[in-house]
């Protein structure tokens, strides 16, 4: 039986909740490209589209995909112990100390906002089964629990979510390279590819397919702590 599709209100809600303008301070961190540029790694429209393709296909974009996907079936089938699971590991999965701030602040700072804005979707449930837990609420966690309350379908959620992730990695290196904004949008546009696949790819996987294969982020991230100027968190 295909999935039901996607109602004007749930992608009214999505569209909301993944514009560049939702008040999780997504702007404020760069996911390590800050020190690939400083080191000389990103300098161009052609590396930045390589190195964020990486992170969408081979990284966090690819684990954080599959956690998505798990914590919202774990919502839409009211089972707890799966998403105190898949939340624990959301958690742990991140290789430096900024990864794992970038990915709690925005988590936090995600549902926040939707409950505030959208008091109807009754978000405590979940929310204060990690809390009661002491288990961090992720990014990725955090917006499966609203796509899955909202009964939003799976598809459309990882879509969405990784469209977002690229556009604000897009921008942080537009800003630190620098680049125009036309050659932003032919950035974004290139990474249509890796969105599409990363979302149909990871939509199908289980916790037991984890795993990830970008070392490069994590080594630059964890340089990034100690750059001497920087503009982002990350």
């Amino acid at each position: 039986m295909p999935p039901e599709p996607i109602t004007p209100s749930m992608l009214y809600k999505l569209l909301s909740w993944m514009s560049p303008g939702f008040p999780i301070g997504a702007y404020a961190y760069s996911h390590g490209i800050e020190f690939a540029v400083e080191s000389g790694q990103v300098t161009d429209e052609e590396t930045l589209r390589d190195w964020i393709e990486g992170i969408l296909m081979y990284g966090t974009g690819r684990t954080d995909t599959i956690f998505l996907a798990s914590a919202w079936r774990a919502v839409c089938d009211g089972d707890e112990a799966l998403l105190k699971t898949t939340a624990e590991l959301a958690a742990a999965y991140r290789g430096t100390a900024e990864l794992a701030l970038e990915n709690e602040a925005q988590g936090v700072a995600f549902i926040d906002a939707v409950s505030a804005a959208w008091p109807e979707l009754e978000l405590e449930r979940w929310t204060l089964l990690l809390t009661q837990s002491e288990i961090t609420l992720s990014y990725p966690v955090a917006v499966a629990i609203a796509t899955g309350s909202s009964g939003i379908p799976l598809a459309d959620s990882l879509t969405a979510h990784l469209h977002g992730v690229a556009a604000n990695l897009v921008s942080a290196g537009v800003r630190l390279i620098p680049l125009g904004q036309t050659s932003g949008q032919r950035i974004l546009a290139q990474l249509q590819r890796a969105v599409a696949e990363s979302a149909e790819n990871n939509a199908v996987q289980s916790l037991e397919d984890l795993g990830s294969a970008a070392p490069m982020i994590d080594w630059t991230s964890a340089q990034h702590e100690t750059q001497y100027t920087r503009l982002f968190r990350s």
